[in-house]
């Protein structure tokens, strides 16, 4: 009993751990300003750069990561979890149109809008609640369609 409170308390605080490094990089990286985001995604108008290297950085270090983690074993669970979607469909397609558009109306991405609650911005105030609805409505809407199908272990040698 005591080994097994002992890895939940190593995984709350390796989370903890992993999310603070996160809104950190965030904040360092101005992702938590709207303005700075629609600056990105106006390519047409006054294009800003500078999160491509951001974006570009993010992809590089967790494709390296996942390179190397993915031959070792999880040492706060059992197995890896992976999702079990192995193809491209109109679900994914659509939900990533509506990713998209709402990022580029809202300058908000999920993990920006959570980290930009933390200085007070007034529109993560109303973005987050309707993000959250957002995703309540695609859960359970999946779930009136077809069963969940659980992730996938990787298979680690």
């Amino acid at each position: 009993m005591a080994a097994t409170a002992s890895r939940a308390t190593a995984r709350a605080l390796s989370a903890l751990l992993a999310g603070s490094v996160f809104g950190i990089g965030l904040a360092l990286s101005q992702m938590v300003d709207p303005l700075k985001v629609l600056g990105f995604l106006d390519v047409a108008g006054a294009w800003d750069a500078s999160l491509m290297f951001v974006l570009g950085g993010a992809v590089g270090v967790s494709g390296l990561a996942f390179h190397f983690v993915q031959r070792r074993a999880p040492r706060l669970d059992e197995r890896f979890h992976v999702g079990a979607l192995r193809r491209v469909d109109a679900p994914v397609v659509l939900g990533s149109l509506l990713f998209g558009c709402g990022w580029g109306l809202a300058g908000y991405c999920p993990g920006p809008a959570l980290a930009s609650i933390g200085f007070g911005n007034a529109e993560a105030l109303w973005f987050v609640p309707a993000m959250l609805a957002g995703a309540g409505l695609q859960r359970w809407q999946s779930r009136r369609r077809r069963p969940q199908a659980p992730a996938q272990a990787l298979a680690v040698d």
